[in-house]
């Protein structure tokens, strides 16, 4: 359903406020602005099958949102996988200077993208990478450097853990956002929880009716309590020939 303007931040403000989010009008005003680059690009490269304004508000904006109940103020981030910036972006435009985000992305156009998005929306406090997620976890500057680790349906549970481990500091966290029912993930992720030193704090599900679905979000908070090993993550070959 496309929008005006005005319906559009005021549908984005009520459907926040009932998962229990609230956003401001200037921030909704931002995610706007946001929205209308990512269909603009969307034209040039491929970044989203969702291209309608009240279904980029549910299963975009409000489902990267969800991820604010676990993100504190002060806490330095790295989005990995990001693709158009979800959650990333989003968390930097509700939560503005007070956190610190890296965007990482394998893909040079959508870094682009990402960087269009950052300049006009001058957010200060992100910067994208381009680079693949179980190199980049060796590269000092962002080895074990960050409060959180987040990602949002890039890989099943225990591969997932597996790239984001390296990035997050002793006592920092994994948060891995899933759109489907995860007991089966979880179950065969126990190995890679135990070898990355990892701990599950959180299993938290989120249920809202839209249209005629009913959409279910898990998140997973797991902290890590030890160094991770030097060899995780491993290369893409060897993690998808023998994922732990």
């Amino acid at each position: 359903m496309k929008m005006t303007k005005e319906e559009f931040i005021e549908y984005l403000i009520r459907f926040a406020e009932k998962q229990g989010i609230n956003i401001s009008e200037d921030k909704a005003n931002m995610l706007y602005i946001y929205k209308q680059l990512l269909l603009e690009w969307n034209e040039k490269i491929n970044l989203t099958a969702i291209t309608e304004d009240d279904d980029i508000i549910v299963k975009h904006f409000v489902d990267s949102l969800l991820s604010t109940k676990f993100v504190l103020e002060g806490m330095k981030i790295i989005d990995v996988g990001t693709g158009a910036g979800f959650p990333g972006i989003v968390l930097a435009i509700y939560y503005g200077k007070e956190i610190n985000i890296t965007l990482l992305d394998s893909l040079n156009k959508r870094i682009n993208f990402l960087n269009d998005v950052i300049k006009k929306l001058e957010l200060d406090n992100v910067k994208a990478i381009h680079g693949r997620a179980e190199e980049m976890a060796h590269n000092i500057e962002y080895r074990e450097k960050y409060d959180v680790a987040i990602a949002r349906a890039v890989a099943p549970l225990n591969i997932l853990l597996e790239y984001l481990s390296g990035y997050v500091k002793v006592n920092g966290k994994c948060v891995c956002m899933k759109s489907i029912n995860v007991d089966q993930e979880l179950n065969s992720s126990t190995k890679a929880v135990k070898e990355l030193g990892l701990k599950l704090e959180k299993n938290d599900k989120f249920n809202f009716e839209y249209k005629e679905e009913n959409i279910t979000r898990n998140i997973l908070v797991y902290r890590k309590d030890k160094p991770s090993k030097e060899k995780y993550p491993r290369m893409y070959s060897k993690i998808k020939k023998t994922p732990l």
